[in-house]
């Protein structure tokens, strides 16, 4: 198991990494959602999706029954709950279960009811998305536990005897023990940052680049932003990096006020003249940050987070450079492959570069921006995270391991 160290500034309030930290699908309108006591099956799959599926025969059959509480928004979104449903459509496939099921809540309210009405219908496994979704998900664990809980980006699991979350840190109980049927699937944030500041560097003509978090106090937009930092000066020694934080709170400004992320940024911009590429990782708030990257005179180049933005945020197809990428798919796929053949463990699984559980995306319509040799330094990149010879995180930044 890997326990997750939080180092400087993530006291207690980073047991509440919220959505779209690097932790939860972006909230959007709900376009459709189904009600807690009538599980629906997904809506069409995306255009492209990370990785390929399986065939049942791959597994030969099993009778696992599977179902997905996304976050508020919708189950196709492009994002969080899009790729971890697929995740779990692969995973059933591959071993042969029947088609997963899908609870797209309409408000938080709904999150331990949608979780117990699959709790009540027997499902074998129950699968949860974000972190918003981490005390709910604790509690039915410690109430069900002939049920597998998976939840995405939910570490650190940190809960009480009765499932409650626990903001105490160190974590007083050991939540393999407490609950020995949940897993949480995490990410390492900084290799993707990393990952991402190469391709910036590479980009920028002024030598000065930009990165905005939601809050201060997020872990996950902490990592990012410190590895992109030192990504870029990876290439560029002299590179400037310059980083702002939206707020030092959990407030709504962070993560949920794409308005507001658009007027911080233009103020940003405004203050740091010679930025040419900037990195958002505020979720929805982020979006803003993005639009006002596309909107600037000249137009600034920008770099989405969590998955590919080309697709997830399309209004910022524009001036998109890249994004930095969390492998959900492919994570949530492989868990449920472990559950099917018992090797699936308590506490927290990591995803990194060893294991492909992170990357960048393609540069779409700016891959012309990218220069000539940034592949090469993203696979030199990639192989040294892989062999565990590349830092980077800062000391201070915190450890998933």
């Amino acid at each position: 198991m890997h326990k997750r160290s939080l180092g400087l500034t993530l006291f207690g309030a980073v047991a509440i990494i919220v959505a779209a930290c690097g932790g939860g699908a972006t909230p959007t309108p709900a376009q459709s959602a189904t009600t807690p006591s009538e599980p629906a099956t997904s809506a069409s799959a995306p255009a492209e999706s990370p990785s390929g599926g399986a065939s049942p025969s791959a597994a030969g059959t099993s009778t696992l029954k599977i179902g997905v509480v996304t976050d508020i928004g919708t189950l196709n979104d492009k994002n969080f709950n899009e790729y971890s449903f697929k995740g779990a459509e692969e995973g059933a496939a591959a071993i042969g279960a029947a088609e997963p099921q899908s609870i797209v809540p309409t408000s938080s309210s709904d999150y331990a009811p949608s979780i117990k009405s699959f709790a009540d219908q027997k499902y074998d496994v129950i699968i949860t998305v974000g972190f918003n979704l981490a005390a709910a998900t604790g509690e039915a664990a410690v109430a069900n536990p002939t049920i597998k809980f998976i939840g995405v980006d939910q570490s650190p699991i940190c809960i009480t005897a009765d499932g409650k979350q626990d903001f105490t840190f160190p974590c007083p109980l050991d939540s393999t023990t407490v609950a020995p049927n949940y897993t949480s699937l995490a990410f390492q944030e900084d290799q993707a940052g990393y990952l991402a500041g190469i391709v910036a560097a590479g980009a920028s003509t002024t030598g000065t680049i930009g990165a905005i978090g939601g809050t201060s106090i997020c872990a996950p937009c902490v990592r990012y932003i410190q590895g992109y930092e030192l990504g870029a000066k990876s290439v560029k020694a002299d590179i400037k990096v310059v980083t702002a934080y939206v707020t030092n709170d959990f407030s709504a400004k962070a993560f949920q006020d794409q308005a507001g992320g658009k007027t911080f940024a233009d103020s940003f911009l405004k203050q740091n003249k010679g930025v040419d590429v900037l990195f958002q990782v505020a979720g929805l708030t982020g979006n803003g940050v993005l639009d006002a990257a596309c909107g600037a005179k000249p137009p600034i180049l920008g770099i989405g987070v969590d998955v590919d933005q080309f697709r997830s945020y399309p209004d910022a197809g524009a001036c998109l450079l890249t994004s930095a990428e969390k492998h959900l798919q492919l994570a949530v796929a492989d868990a449920l492959k472990a559950v099917a053949d018992g090797s699936i463990k308590p506490g927290t699984k990591l995803y990194d570069a060893k294991n492909d559980g992170i990357g960048v995306s393609v540069g779409h319509n700016n891959s012309n921006h990218w220069a000539p040799d940034s592949q090469t330094k993203l696979n030199d990149a990639l192989a040294a995270m892989q062999a565990g010879t590349l830092k980077t995180c800062p000391d201070n930044c915190g450890s998933l391991k």
